[in-house]
């Protein structure tokens, strides 16, 4: 245990790996990158030398880019040595989408908690070409604006399989509490929640480095949102529950590597941050719940800054993430309104 959290946090490297590129941050162990088509445009992936092959921690997006960069880092950083096994640490598209790839094309073992094949197996069968009535349900719930609700309706909506590539059977579970070896090092296996279900994290016995994937992010905190497959949800207090939990870990000399953003020292006080920037969340919207509001005007109290379109999705379900939590915890009541639109206010 640590005596106490570093008073900032520090970043080793300034600037990150070109495509194509790696940079050693540790012996055995490569820190690359990979586009993504977003306002986030990118994610951290990583390779841990076994000797007569690598262990890959997770992989990008499915698309023909992608592909052209693996093909670059194999040849290049990774030196013709095969991929022998990809650790995903969730099940999100931009983490697994290339997993399905490795296991057919090169023959690569997939590692991953059973929430993350499950929920990844699933939705990339579950092609859909319309919105469904379900998700048009959650969207009038949360009180998404008529207007870009309108848009979502009449386009093809994203299907998980537009950038995930087929997943075949079969995978190696690992799950809470176990170990797995890994470049040289023992790894022990912590599980995080919120951001998504059974997220693995992984914190090395040999030396000082932890592998957060979206769990813990140096400059952003990872979205928590709540989606129409499980619309009462409250995944902000499994993520709390898994921060404070995680915290006990963290040491203020480790090397924390993300699925984003820089890889930076100091976790103490990131975890600290992150948790307390959502008690302050929760205390300011409880605050503007003076009256009946829905989810989709929750804005203000929640984000330091001016949500776009391109951003009002993910902001949509994390402020119906925040409210839900207030609701789960009886600190505020709810009603429908005429629009549909569960509309939250503070309990008096």
């Amino acid at each position: 245990m640590d005596g106490g959290p570093s008073l900032t946090l520090r970043y080793p490297w300034e600037t990150p790996p070109e495509p194509g590129e790696a940079v050693g941050v540790a012996e055995g162990v490569l820190w690359m990158r990979l586009p993504l088509p977003m306002k986030l445009d990118h994610v951290n992936v990583y390779a841990l030398d076994d000797g007569d092959g690598w262990t890959v921690i997770d992989t990008g997006f499915d698309t023909g880019k992608s592909r052209a960069i693996w093909g670059d880092l194999l040849s290049g950083p990774l030196a013709g040595k095969p991929v022998r096994r990809v650790v995903v640490t969730h099940h999100h598209p931009d983490h697994i989408g290339l997993a399905g790839w490795f296991q057919t094309e090169h023959g690569a073992e997939l590692v991953t908690t059973r929430t993350a094949w499950l929920f990844a197996r699933m939705l990339t069968l579950d092609v859909q070409t319309t919105l469904p009535e379900e998700t048009r349900a959650y969207y009038r719930g949360a009180g998404m604006d008529p207007e870009i609700l309108a848009e979502r309706i009449a386009e093809r909506p994203f299907n998980f399989a537009d950038m995930v590539a087929p997943m075949p059977l079969g995978f190696t579970r690992i799950q809470q509490g176990e170990t797995i070896r890994m470049g040289g090092r023992e790894w022990d296996v912590h599980m995080g929640n919120g951001h998504a279900p059974e997220h693995a994290t992984f914190w090395s016995r040999d030396d000082n480095l932890v592998i957060t994937g979206d769990q813990i992010l140096s400059s952003i905190s990872p979205n928590i949102g709540v989606y129409a497959t499980e619309p009462e949800a409250d995944p902000l207090a499994d993520w709390l529950e898994a921060c404070e939990r995680l915290s006990l870990l963290a040491r203020a000399d480790q090397l924390a590597l993300g699925g984003h953003k820089l890889p930076f020292v100091g976790l103490p006080l990131r975890m600290r941050q992150l948790i307390d920037n959502h008690h302050g969340g929760l205390r300011r919207l409880l605050a503007y719940l003076d009256e009946p509001k829905p989810a989709s005007a929750c804005f203000p109290p929640l984000f330091k800054r001016t949500i776009g379109k391109g951003e009002y999705g993910l902001a949509l379900v994390e402020a119906v993430a925040h409210v839900n939590h207030l609701y789960h915890t009886g600190e505020v009541i709810r009603t429908r309104g005429g629009d549909g639109a569960w509309l939250y206010q503070r309990r008096e």
